[in-house]
């Protein structure tokens, strides 16, 4: 299920109602505490917070005319997802991650490679996420990128 929208306003306006509020408060977790020189943007058809071209002007590998992206979030058919790519590309924040996620939420993780999967939006552990947030700045992400990108 892709949402098309040109902006992250217009996106949240046609999320189902039923999800509408875990997703703007998803949204506002992310903006207060991503680091500075994240920018929140629309791509892949969701909301993204990506390395803006004017910081990291190679951009994205895969297309170098977009920036290079970081955290997605999406409603998606049968849940919301949270695509965080620092955690498929850094270990120890995805050990960090998966051992303090039981602290927050009593149901098993459902998650991907990136992808972290809520299919019932009144468990999003919006705390974690706010911390998960802050644990990897700009230039972190532009090295571990480029780490792995440039073997």
């Amino acid at each position: 299920m892709q949402i098309k929208a040109n902006t992250p306003e217009e996106y949240l306006e046609k999320v189902p109602v039923d999800r509408k509020e875990p997703m703007e408060k998803l949204r506002q977790v992310l903006l207060e505490n991503l680091p500075e020189g994240f920018e929140e943007c629309i791509n892949y058809g969701m909301i993204g917070y990506v390395v803006p071209q004017s910081i990291y002007p190679d951009g994205y590998h895969c297309d170098p005319k977009l920036p290079l992206p970081f955290i997605n979030i999406a409603s998606q058919k049968n849940y919301i997802a949270l695509y965080h790519l620092g955690i498929y590309a850094n270990e120890e924040l995805l050990n960090w991650f998966v051992e303090d996620y039981p602290n927050h939420v009593k149901t098993k993780l459902d998650m991907g490679k990136s992808c972290i999967r809520f299919k019932k939006p009144e468990q999003i552990p919006y705390d974690l996420i706010a911390e998960l947030a802050t644990k990897m700045t700009v230039q972190e992400w532009i090295n571990i990128y480029e780490k792995a990108i440039k073997r």
